[in-house]
């Protein structure tokens, strides 16, 4: 609640996510990916079908896609969906992995020996850490990384399969980097806190799954996406933060620069390390210190003496264009020190008065209430089977394309579009070749049965004025293309001829 303050106030018929123009119909934004590929594996079981695909989007030049994002947090999604609607099952598991993030931390601790007062602490603040905040507002990184608590609640127990299978679930959600810190992570808390070999063996096999899980994820879903290349330097530099991030309340310098980690926080974390090396706990301690500063400094990318060289010789350094991809890794850590540093308050109404105080240290106002078009009436009116042709065109890893997802719920069905970072390469030609089409330029393929135009997303695009969109519905009624429906910004046609396979 305190996270997503003040917009939970206003969570009925609203999503929680980031601030986005509104011109009159669905803010565009990553959650709108989210929201799809957690509502897509139930939609498909319910029609006896593969849950972990999309056959919908980027068709029908592009085959069928893995959906890699929606397995896990699409479990608790579609009974909530069925329940409440949508708007109420996403903003309920983005709420339940505030509650995840939390409670797998205190969990963790309360496991190392830490009392209660001091693991509520940095279980609270690993939820309220601003990166996991801001990246919680559309990343799947921000909602998964209650994975990193839970598997090394799991190693802590001594359950294996249970910590293999929490390491696993973040490379198999298509969150690769963060796994190329959470591999290592989890092999040093075998290493530190396992006392047989055996045990450690055991956990050398859930690193080895993990990064089969990886290389699973790179086969099927990187090798044929516009991302096989890799990314360039140039935009590793543009995300890369600067040192002053780290202290700047603000995201004023870009959604994935937001680096904050509190003023002083920080130092009491330093004051955590102290604290855990005299208690006899040095591995642990240098453990805790590593897991908190590495990530911190190579979210600083191009920023960082060195960071080019090791771009140009680790590979898998070249696929990730934000470096900061890293810090839950350090967000953790810092909860888990300072939780450390509070053990030293013998008084539970101290640690309560630490918790506000930091609390208040790290807080930060992020989310937002975002108007949720679930029933719109020109997307009612087109009926009967056929692929959907949305304008304007993006390429599929232009976030203003996340809209059109939203409205898919509405009418699934196959479209040439659609939102990825991973987007097979086909699917970026088609949106190449055809892209005029968004100022009525070309003819629309025969294979299109329906179209619809987008006014608001026109102006949202920084189209000028009308000129477009009343060129694309004059080519459309050259064509013989017929108006379905028309409310507010968007209009919706059907072809006159039966739409060629």
């Amino acid at each position: 609640m305190v996270a997503t303050w003040p917009a939970v106030r206003h969570v009925n018929g609203n999503f929680l996510a980031g601030p986005a123009p509104d011109y009159g119909e669905q803010q565009s934004g990553d959650y709108l990916q989210l929201v799809w590929n957690y509502w897509l594996p139930g939609h498909q079981l319910e029609h006896g079908r593969n849950p972990f695909v999309d056959p919908y989007s980027f068709q029908t030049e592009s085959d069928v896609r893995p959906n890699p994002q929606g397995w896990l947090l699409g479990v608790p999604f579609w009974p909530l969906e069925r329940a409440f609607g949508l708007p109420w099952a996403y903003n309920l598991v983005l709420l339940l992995t505030f509650l995840a993030a939390g409670g797998f931390t205190c969990w963790w601790l309360r496991s190392l020996g830490l009392r209660r007062g001091p693991a509520v602490l940095g279980g609270v603040l690993f939820a309220l850490a601003p990166y996991r905040i801001q990246q919680s507002t559309g990343h799947l990184l921000g909602q998964i990384s209650f994975l990193l608590p839970a598997m090394l609640l799991a190693l802590e127990r001594r359950r294996f399969a249970l910590a293999a299978l929490a390491l696993t679930a973040i490379p198999l959600s298509g969150q690769v980097h963060l796994a190329l810190g959470a591999i290592p992570l989890f092999a040093a808390d075998a290493w530190v806190r396992l006392p047989r070999w055996r045990g450690r063996v055991y956990a050398l096999g859930g690193v080895l799954l993990a990064i089969t899980a990886g290389e699973l994820v790179q086969h099927l879903v990187i090798a044929t996406s516009i991302l096989s290349g890799g990314r360039s330097i140039g935009s590793v530099r543009h995300y890369s933060a600067t040192v002053a991030d780290f202290f700047t309340r603000s995201n004023g310098s870009g959604v994935e620069q937001f680096v904050f980690i509190g003023w002083v926080t920080p130092l009491i974390a330093l004051a955590g390390i102290v604290v855990t090396w005299r208690a006899g706990r040095s591995k642990l301690a240098t453990l805790l210190g590593v897991a908190a500063v590495l990530p911190m400094l190579l979210a600083l990318g191009t920023h960082l003496p060195g960071y080019e060289t090791a771009w140009h010789h680790f590979r898998p350094l070249r696929y990730p264009r934000v470096p900061e991809r890293l810090m839950p890794i350090a967000c953790l850590a810092i909860a888990a020190l300072v939780a450390y540093a509070a053990t030293r308050l013998r008084h539970v109404g101290l640690v309560a008065v630490l918790a506000v105080g930091l609390a208040a240290d790290l807080h930060v106002r992020i989310f937002d209430a975002t108007a949720a078009y679930t029933n719109d009436s020109t997307y009612d009116a087109i009926k009967g089977p056929g692929t959907l042709l949305e304008l304007p065109i993006f390429r599929p890893d232009i976030d203003l394309g996340s809209v059109y997802l939203a409205y898919a719920i509405q009418s699934p069905r196959k479209r040439p579009e659609g939102y990825s970072t991973t987007a097979p390469q086909t699917a970026d030609g088609w949106a190449k070749r055809h892209h005029g089409l968004s100022c009525g330029v070309g003819d629309v393929p025969t294979y299109i049965r329906f179209v619809a135009i987008h006014r608001g997303i026109y102006k949202r695009a920084n189209y000028v004025g009308d000129r477009c969109p009343a060129a694309a519905e004059a080519m459309l009624r050259r064509q013989g293309f017929h108006l379905l429906a028309r409310s507010g910004p968007i209009s919706t046609w059907q072809a006159p001829w039966p739409a060629t396979p």
